[in-house]
């Protein structure tokens, strides 16, 4: 199988929940489509969505929650 990287499209803060009362968009282990949301980054009160740009299954965030990060930095890795 092959690996494939997300990468921040920003510099901001990385989220792995929508809300911190609710549960991670993805876990470890988890099949994602194309399209699928991982993440979100904040800048300055502005929330973007990381999106996979392939499907497969994620195998490592590379990154912690909260952790600040710069742009094209790789978030997590696929096998697809």
């Amino acid at each position: 199988m092959a690996k494939a990287e997300i990468r921040s499209p920003l510099p901001g803060t990385f989220y792995r929940k929508p809300a911190p009362d609710q549960p991670p968009f993805k876990e470890v282990g988890d099949k994602v489509a194309a399209g699928d949301v991982i993440g979100l980054v904040e800048v300055m009160k502005s929330f973007q969505e990381v999106k996979s740009d392939t499907g497969g299954t994620l195998t490592a965030f590379l990154v912690e929650n909260e952790e600040p990060i710069a742009p094209g930095q790789i978030l997590a890795e696929l096998e697809t």
